[in-house]
């Protein structure tokens, strides 16, 4: 069973930055496409990034665009979310998974407040 491990999250102050990083149990290594998705309170889960296999082809939403990168390292298995210039609406729970989800783990919390 897939069981993915995000960390990171915190509370900081808009314009500060996070790095998000999630395990995956050998599944990040082996799966091509892999996704950040959030969600925040009241709202439906939403796709933020996603990237191949080689890390070579990023997609961002245009709300984060230039200011969030992903990265991943398939050698340990892991993904990353680095998160500048953050803003109040990015907060919201932040999970990694492939691009066709099935199980999610608990996901990372992101609270951007002053």
């Amino acid at each position: 069973q897939v069981q993915f491990v995000e960390s990171g999250g915190g509370l900081v102050q808009p314009g500060e930055s996070l790095r998000l990083s999630c395990t995956g149990s050998g599944t990040i290594r082996s799966t091509y496409f892999m996704v950040w998705y959030r969600q925040a309170p009241g709202k439906e889960r939403e796709k933020v990034a996603s990237i191949n296999y080689a890390g070579d082809v990023p997609y961002y939403v245009p709300v984060v665009r230039g200011r969030f990168t992903i990265s991943r390292d398939n050698a340990k298995d892991t993904l990353y979310l680095q998160m500048n210039n953050l803003k109040p609406d990015d907060s919201a729970v932040y999970y990694c998974n492939t691009d066709s989800p099935v199980t999610w783990g608990q996901g990372t919390q992101v609270t951007v407040s002053a």
